[in-house]
């Protein structure tokens, strides 16, 4: 054992125990940082905008400062661009993330001389509470690469600006400077595949022990990887190769492949990690659901997903939520954001600790006929159908067809294989039956006439690639949403299509 594995031990036990008592003091402190965080904003603009000396209680705090998303916040933005202090939280940021989707614009993200702590003890923790639980230290001596964005940063406004694991990247400790690939030089190249390609030839050679990104882009590594050491499988390229750690997708449509890349036993880590904060950690191997960090700055609000953006949505704060819902979530942070709709979908599986499903995004659902089928549905569905027949999606995504003529409207797939099903009728009609059980709307509209089962398209090989390299999306933080309401994305790889 060296020394790093030897000195982790220690460290690993006494952030476990920190994580447990956490985790059983999860009401007390979010009311806590309640109080905290109206006191600590009460003579910033945005608090005295919205009378924050008022506000007593949670009551008083829905009443007077209504749940937004980002664009409701870009007056308060540009105005920290312009130098303004106290607009959203004390001071200005000490960072913005710089963070964008595939169907929307860039977003300006303020981090806080506060909150940045938050962003780096929840990755850390979720490595030392891992050691703690299976006494696995010895990955702490090898290799480790983080597949993030460059972080080389601009200024907007005098802030430092960049992509939150670019950021993030300033503060990986010393100790583990070593350890870390790739080189600093080779981090900051922005073209993707140039870069990857030079991450394939510092690695190959390495003794990797630890690998962590976002699933499609950590895929795509494996696969050059592969390629280039004549078809070997991860773990003969990485025998000492022992952790993945993931997060920013659903794992599940991935997993498949990626275990099939690596061809051998590793550990995952799950995490939800997001510009606006970071949220929750696996804390338990092979167990469902990631524990809800609810002592780091961030007060939690949540809003059954159907009821998002309706004019009587009831919100919720954590001790009067309940298992099995679909809720938005919302978030107050030390960073300045005040019941800010982040985007993303959460299910409770466990409220003793509080422990969370992501099940999707608000904006990424189809509901053109009143449906609304949401990304954990199809994600099921087209999982099990895949796994039972043995089959390996690389990706897909999924948009309505409206206007057909001589035949029902219908849910278009645009599915990327491994290698197609022989029966792709066979194979379509057991995913619908599948989300048919599982949404009850959208088996009405199906059995009422309106709705034709979904038609399923394989698309050419590496397409969904090809296609955010032809958005300039390739790479990084960026993935391609899996449901839409409308077909531009769709649209724009019909030239994709191969039958």
């Amino acid at each position: 054992m060296n020394l790093k594995s030897f000195l982790a031990k220690p460290f690993a036990s006494i952030v476990y125990a920190q994580v447990q008592k956490n985790s059983l003091n999860a009401l007390v402190d979010q009311q806590n940082i309640f109080k905290q965080l109206l006191q600590q904003a009460n003579k910033t603009i945005f608090g005295i905008e919205h009378n924050f000396k008022d506000i007593n209680n949670y009551s008083d705090y829905k009443r007077l400062v209504p749940v937004r998303d980002y664009e409701a916040f870009i007056p308060y933005i540009d105005r920290i661009k312009k130098g303004e202090l106290d607009i959203l939280w004390t001071g200005k940021p000490l960072y913005f993330a710089k963070t964008s989707g595939t169907t929307s614009g860039v977003k300006y993200i303020p981090i806080s001389k506060v909150s940045m702590p938050s962003h780096i003890n929840g990755a850390r923790n979720a490595l030392l509470n891992y050691m703690a639980v299976t006494g696995n230290t010895k990955f702490a001596d090898g290799k480790m690469i983080f597949l993030s964005g460059s972080p080389e940063l601009e200024r907007v406004g005098g802030i430092p600006t960049g992509r939150l694991s670019g950021i993030v990247n300033h503060f990986i400790p010393h100790y583990l400077r070593t350890n870390q690939m790739p080189t600093y030089e080779t981090n900051c190249i922005e073209d993707w595949e140039l870069k990857l390609s030079k991450i394939v030839n510092e690695t190959i050679n390495a003794d990797m022990s630890l690998i962590s990104g976002i699933p499609p882009w950590m895929q795509m590594y494996f696969d050059w990887l592969s390629e280039r050491s004549n078809g070997k499988k991860i773990k003969d390229i990485f025998p000492n190769l022992q952790v993945i750690v993931h997060g920013g997708v659903n794992f599940e449509p991935y997993k498949a492949k990626l275990l099939q890349s690596i061809g051998g036993s590793v550990d995952m880590i799950e995490t939800f990690p997001a510009s606006e904060g970071f949220f929750a950690f696996q804390d338990r191997v092979g167990e469902e659901g990631l524990l809800l960090n609810t002592n780091a700055g961030i007060f939690y609000e949540f809003v059954a997903a159907n009821e998002i953006g309706t004019a009587n949505a009831q919100r919720l704060s954590l001790n009067e939520v309940k298992t099995d819902v679909n809720y938005a979530l919302i978030i107050t942070t030390n960073a300045g954001l005040w019941a800010y709709n982040i985007g993303d979908t959460v299910r409770f599986v466990s409220l003793n600790p509080y422990r969370i499903v992501v099940t999707g995004r608000t904006k990424h659902f189809i509901s053109a006929f009143g449906e609304h089928v949401i990304s954990e549905e199809v994600d099921e569905a087209i999982i099990k159908t895949a796994n039972a027949l043995n089959l390996h999606i690389t990706e897909f995504t999924i948009a309505p067809v409206i206007n057909v003529t001589g035949e029902l409207p219908y849910h278009e797939w645009l599915v990327e294989f491994e290698t197609p099903p022989a029966d792709l009728a066979a194979f379509a009609l057991q995913v619908d039956t599948i989300l048919r059980s599982k949404n009850i709307y959208y088996d009405d509209l199906i059995k009422g006439a309106i709705l034709q089962p979904l038609k399923i398209r394989v698309m050419k090989k590496n397409s969904f690639i090809d296609f955010m390299r032809s958005i300039g999306r390739l790479g990084g933080q960026n993935k391609v949403p899996r449901l839409s309401n409308d077909r531009k994305i769709a649209d724009a790889m019909v030239k994709w299509i191969d039958y």
